[in-house]
């Protein structure tokens, strides 16, 4: 925890104050609950299930499609805090599967049921199969287990959104804008709340993840310089979800509120305390080739290749936002968690619309980028989506 908030710029835990002062009540309700967490071996979802293991649930279901991060989910949790007397059991399903819904069929009964997958990457948005999956996950699978959860009696449901679905302008943020949308019109049938925060420091697939990557394989450390994010730390992305799914009213939506200790750092400098702490000084290069080349002999000196540059790929935001003007906002509750208070507001006709239109490329098996973005802007009109034909996957 320690070397990860040196990375990040902080010596101190976002949300300890909020965690300890609700620390009897929290512990009681997960206690006495049944708890299912869909994403569970992805970065966040571990932490959450992590968060909720060690207060001891009744019983503790994960779901995730990667049947290797589960395994390893599973060692960790044992290795760390060993066991507990409730039901504790993992299933690696793919959440839009029948072997899923056969699986919620056969059991189905939970108090709390936490979605944390999701597709996360700009990237994905390259091609429109990818986008048509990331569709799949972040919308109509989280509106699928809403129902599930609904006919199931759950008390609650919670699901991760973006802080990138404020005033989004890459269609990852607008599939999560546009799954709130959705959420508003179940939440007239079962209490929803939900989150948006920063990005997770060294989560599965980050740039930060990314460098040790480089460094295990001798490769050049490469990121941006005119991009700054906030970061969370795992722990932290685990708690923030926790507090909304356990104290989050209905439509509310977490996040951190932005203070002296969570401020905006851009990769480049992380890059640098990062390489610094682990015993290397950065040498700037000016090309990609260059940055290969001297990979091969710079690190036996303690210096290590790196390429910082500008972003010009589709879908990257210079800033970060966990709230729009319009969003009506509960600073006072907590400590260190913002709370967006909302009103059940939905357009039924628009929601509609935008299922039809989805189906309709699916049973045609065909379906082009522009058509998918065109629908977006249809339900997010204001939409900042550029499209500046470069991607990350073109860069190293």
């Amino acid at each position: 925890m320690l070397s990860i908030l040196g990375f990040i710029g902080r010596d101190k835990e976002l949300f300890l104050d909020d965690i300890n002062q609700n620390k009897k009540e929290l512990n009681r309700i997960v206690s006495e609950s049944k708890f299912l967490v869909l994403g569970g071996a992805g970065s966040i979802g571990q932490a959450v299930t992590k968060e909720i293991f060690k207060r001891n649930p009744k019983k503790l279901h994960v779901v995730d499609i990667s049947e290797n991060n589960m395994v390893e989910l599973v060692r960790d949790i044992r290795s760390s805090f060993g066991y507990i007397d409730g039901d504790f059991q993992t299933f690696a399903l793919d959440i839009g599967s029948l072997e899923y819904d056969a699986f919620i069929k056969a059991d189905g009964q939970y108090d709390y049921v936490l979605n944390l997958s999701a597709l996360k990457h700009v990237r994905s948005e390259k091609d429109p199969f990818t986008l048509m999956r990331m569709i799949d996950v972040n919308v109509f699978n989280t509106d699928k287990t809403i129902q599930q959860s609904i006919d199931a009696g759950a008390k609650k449901y919670f699901c991760v959104s973006t802080d990138k679905a404020a005033n989004p302008v890459n269609m990852m943020g607008a599939s999560k804008r546009i799954m709130e949308m959705f959420l508003m019109r179940k939440s007239e049938q079962i209490a929803i709340s939900t989150a948006r925060f920063a990005n997770v420091a060294f989560s599965d697939g980050s740039l930060l993840h990314g460098f040790n990557q480089r460094i295990q394989k001798n490769q050049p450390i490469v990121a941006p310089n005119d991009i700054k994010r906030y970061f969370v730390t795992p722990q932290e992305s685990g708690e923030l979800c926790l507090m909304s799914c356990i104290f989050g009213e209905n439509r509310d939506i977490f996040f951190p509120k932005l203070s002296e200790a969570l401020h905006l750092i851009s990769f480049a400098d992380i890059a640098v305390k990062y390489l610094k702490q682990r015993g290397y000084e950065p040498h700037l290069c000016s090309t990609e080739d260059e940055a290969r080349e001297l990979a091969r002999t710079l690190p036996i000196e303690g210096k290590w290749p790196c390429l910082f540059t500008s972003s010009d790929t589709t879908g990257e935001k210079d800033f970060e936002e966990f709230f729009t003007d319009n969003e009506i906002l509960d600073m006072e509750r907590f400590e260190s968690l913002g709370v967006i208070k909302n009103e059940p507001e939905y357009d039924t006709e628009l929601l509609a619309m935008f299922e039809q239109r989805i189906t309709e490329m699916k049973d045609k098996c065909q379906w082009t980028k522009e058509q998918v973005v065109d629908l977006f802007f249809k339900m997010i009109p204001d939409f900042g989506h550029k499209e500046t034909g470069k991607y990350l996957d073109s860069k190293m």
